[in-house]
C-alpha cells in the first residue's frame, strides 16, 4: 500500500480501526486537504448507547482530532422502520415516543468524545426525521426509487442472508436500504458531507448510497467501515453474562464500567488500548509488553483510561481506588454501586436470595441458589453457605450498609434507608 499522507487515516490504520474502505486513495487525497465531513448513522433503539457503538464514536473523535467536521446522525427517522442488517428478525416498532425517549438518551454519550458547536471542525447532530419524515411517498419512488435495482438489493446481506435462511423480511424493512442511502446524498448536500462510517454489516448499505450519490449528481462519496468486534473468547463485544455495557451513568454505574474494562481478556489488551483510549502508541506498546500478572497493571490502565474519555478522569481514577481498596484491602469501600433498602425490610429480615437478586446481582433465586453450592455468594466478605439466611440489622456494618460480592470482582452495597 502506498503511504498515507493524512493524519486521519494513518491514525485510523495504526490503531487498528479499518476494515473495508471504498477507494482509499482518494479518500486520504481528500483527507489530506483537510476539512473532510463524514458522519456515522445511530438508530435510536434503546435509551443509551452501549460499547458496540463506541468504536465508530472513536472513529469520528479521531476525524475531529485531525482537522475534520464529525456529523452525528440520529435515526428519528429510519428507526421508524428497522435495519435489517444482522438480525434474524424484525425489529420491534417503536412509538414515536419511544424513539424521542431513546434519542435523548443517547444524546448523553456522544458530548463526551466529540466538541460540538457551529466552528468549522465543531461536530454536528442532526435528525434524519427532519427530511425523511416529510418524503412524498410517490415522489420518492419516482425521483430516488428508479436508481435501485432489486435484483441488486436482493444480493446485499441484509436482504440475502435473511432470504437464505427462510425467514421473513418485511416490505417495510427493504426500504431501509433506499432510505439509508438517500440519507447520505441528503447530508452530501447539506454538509459536503463525502465519508460514511460504520459497522462492517453495513457496507452493503454504505456502497448503495454512494451509488445512489454518483446517480443523483453529488461529488464522489466514500465508505469506510471498521470490523465488529468480539473479544477473544468469541464474545460480542459490549454484550455480558449480565447485559449490555451501557455508555449511560443511569444505565451503569462508572465503577462498573471500569470493571468491565478492568476485565479484559489478556490478548485483547493490546487492540482494546489502541481502539478505546487516545494513548500514545508508544505508551501502548509499553503496556502491551507487560507479561504474567504485570499483565494486570496493562487491564488497570486500559479500564482508567476508557472511563475517562466516558465519565471524567476523577470518576475513572474513582473507581480504580474503590477497586483497589475492594480487592487489596478487603474493604468496603465508598465508590462500589449502592442499592437502598427499607429499613423496615431489614428489621423483618431479608431472604439472602432475595437480597442478591434485588441487588442486581444475580437475575433469580435460582442463580443464587447455583451460585451459593458453587460457593460464589459472599455477605460482608464471608461466604454463604445456608440459602435460606435471612439477612439483618446485626448485617450492616460499620460504613451503614452490607457488601453483597458476586465472585471476586462484583460487589454492591445494600444500604438501609
Amino acid at each position: 500500500m502506498t503511504q498515507l499522507k493524512s493524519d486521519f487515516l494513518k491514525i485510523l490504520t495504526e490503531r487498528g480501526f479499518i476494515h473495508q474502505c471504498s477507494d482509499t486513495a482518494g479518500l486520504d487525497d481528500l483527507a489530506a486537504k483537510g476539512g473532510l465531513v463524514s458522519y456515522v448513522g445511530y438508530d435510536c433503539t434503546a435509551p443509551s448507547l452501549h460499547v458496540g457503538s463506541l468504536i465508530s464514536i472513536m472513529m469520528l473523535h479521531w476525524l475531529q482530532q485531525t482537522g475534520g467536521k464529525p456529523v452525528v446522525l440520529m435515526g428519528g427517522g429510519t428507526t421508524q422502520v428497522g435495519d435489517p442488517s444482522g438480525k434474524d428478525e424484525t425489529r420491534k416498532i417503536l412509538t414515536l415516543e419511544d424513539i424521542e425517549r431513546n434519542k435523548t438518551g443517547m444524546q448523553q454519550a456522544f458530548a463526551k468524545f466529540l466538541v460540538f458547536g457551529s466552528g468549522k471542525t465543531d461536530a454536528a447532530m442532526v435528525d434524519n426525521a427532519e427530511w425523511l419524515a416529510r418524503l412524498n411517498y410517490i415522489a420518492f419512488l419516482r425521483d430516488v426509487g428508479k436508481h435501485f435495482s432489486v435484483n441488486r438489493m436482493l444480493t446485499m446481506d441484509s436482504a440475502k442472508l435473511r432470504l437464505e435462511r427462510e425467514q421473513e423480511l418485511s416490505f417495510i424493512e427493504f426500504n431501509y436500504m433506499l432510505l439509508q442511502a438517500y440519507d447520505f446524498v441528503e447530508l452530501s448536500r447539506r454538509y459536503e458531507c463525502r465519508l460514511q462510517m460504520g459497522g462492517s454489516d453495513q457496507w452493503g448499505n454504505i456502497v448503495t448510497g454512494i451509488d445512489l450519490g454518483r446517480r443523483m449528481g453529488t461529488p464522489q462519496l466514500y465508505a469506510l467501515t471498521c470490523p465488529l468486534l468480539t473479544t477473544a473468547s468469541g464474545a460480542k463485544m459490549g454484550k455480558t453474562a449480565a447485559g449490555a455495557i451501557w455508555l449511560n451513568e443511569e444505565q451503569l454505574s462508572a465503577y462498573d464500567y471500569w470493571q468491565f474494562w478492568r476485565n479484559t481478556e489478556d490478548a485483547d489488551v493490546e487492540r482494546f488500548l489502541k481502539l478505546y483510549t487516545t494513548l500514545p502508541l508508544s505508551e501502548v506498546a509499553k503496556l502491551a509488553a507487560l507479561k504474567g500478572a504485570d499483565i494486570n497493571e496493562a487491564k488497570k490502565a486500559l479500564a482508567t483510561e476508557a472511563t475517562a474519555l466516558l465519565h471524567g478522569r476523577e470518576k475513572a481514577e474513582a473507581a480504580a481506588e474503590t477497586a483497589r481498596q475492594t480487592f487489596e484491602q478487603g474493604a468496603s469501600a465508598e465508590g462500589l454501586p449502592t442499592v437502598e433498602l427499607p429499613k423496615a425490610d431489614l428489621a423483618a429480615g431479608i431472604g439472602v436470595l432475595t437480597a442478591f437478586v434485588q441487588a442486581g446481582l444475580v437475575k433469580s433465586n435460582g442463580e443464587a441458589r447455583r451460585q451459593i453450592q458453587g460457593g460464589g455468594l459472599r455477605v460482608n466478605d464471608q461466604a454463604v453457605a445456608d440459602e435460606k439466611a435471612l439477612l439483618t440489622a446485626a448485617d450492616v456494618a460499620g460504613d451503614g450498609s452490607i457488601k453483597l460480592s458476586l465472585g471476586k470482582k462484583k460487589h454492591v452495597l445494600l444500604k438501609p434507608v
